[in-house]
């Protein structure tokens, strides 16, 4: 009996030294993870605070710097006020622009908001001084290369110029000229009477509206001569031809149509008659001068034979 109780104990002892080793081994590991975080979370302080992120930090601080300049380097507030003046109409006309691109409309629709622009403009290009004594034109427009205020105002321009709108508005932008107003107005009353007959027989609309469309036609060959078209006039001068010729198949005969082709029949036989009066005159010509030298022959023949008889 005393032999199983002391197996009995010694099993008991070692189940317990077991079981306090692996406590031990379990506190351990806890510990030593928990002695770790602190050593990881100081490391990667240590990281975020070491050197390497140090010039990135000051790379954005010095770029907040390059923002500003000394005062005699940068421009006025009365040029920055005036900057953003131009951009704002710049901006109004562009899109004044855009829906006037079809049908043409870029004289009549926009010319108010062009002229609020070239204003601005020479404000800026002026060598006139401003508030405080102060030009805007070397700071805004020839400071740099690549004068983007300049370029800017310069494509607008050009396209004001090949639109020749100057020919259809008046001086400062006030108005359409009276010659573009009166245009409009005949214009207006062309395309009324097409769409009254556009309906119908089409030949009905080409005996109503001839007339119309005579003088349409008539009033922008007297403004072509005189130099007073601009891009509206003449797309819409396009635009209603195409309608009266190839939507409604309408023509009318040209009063110096008989004249041309009198001209035309008459310089087409002028070669024929000058070739044949030539060879008449000529015919004529060398009956008249072989006659008398066959008459001087004879008598010369006839002297001869009285001298030898």
């Amino acid at each position: 009996m005393s032999l199983y109780k002391n197996c009995l104990f010694l099993l008991f002892l070692l189940i317990d030294i077991n079981a306090f080793v692996s406590g031990d081994v379990n506190f351990t590991a806890s510990e030593a993870t928990n002695q770790l975080k602190p050593t990881l979370s100081s490391s990667a302080a240590g990281v975020v605070n070491s050197a390497v992120f140090k010039p990135f930090v000051d790379s954005v601080f010095s770029l907040s710097l390059l923002s500003s300049f000394p005062e005699d380097l940068e421009i006025s507030d009365y040029c920055v006020e005036l900057l953003n003046v131009f951009g704002q109409r710049y901006v109004d006309y562009v899109k004044c622009l855009v829906p006037a691109a079809r049908p043409v409309r870029v004289c009549q629709n926009c010319f108010s908001t062009y002229g609020k622009l070239v204003d601005t403009y020479q404000n800026i290009s002026s060598d006139q001084m401003g508030p405080g004594n102060v030009s805007c034109r070397d700071s805004l427009l020839r400071s740099d290369r690549l004068m983007l205020v300049y370029q800017l105002y310069s494509n607008l321009e050009d396209l004001w110029l090949k639109s020749d709108c100057d020919h259809c508005v008046t001086e400062k932008f006030q108005s359409l000229t009276n010659a573009t107003l009166y245009f409009m107005t005949t214009l207006n009353q062309t395309i009324t009477c097409f769409d009254k007959y556009k309906e119908g027989n089409h030949t009905e609309l080409c005996k109503n509206c001839k007339n119309t469309y005579r003088g349409l036609n008539e009033l922008y060959g007297k403004m072509e001569k005189n130099h007073t078209l601009c891009i509206d006039i003449e797309d819409a001068m396009n635009m209603t031809r195409k309608l009266w010729s190839k939507n409604f198949n309408c023509s009318f005969p040209r009063e110096e149509t008989v004249a041309v082709i009198a001209v035309s029949s008459f310089m087409l036989f002028l070669p024929i008659i000058f070739y044949l009066s030539s060879f008449l005159h000529s015919e004529q010509k060398k009956r008249k001068l072989i006659h008398p030298k066959r008459a001087k022959s004879y008598n010369s023949l006839m002297n001869i034979q009285d001298k030898l008889s």
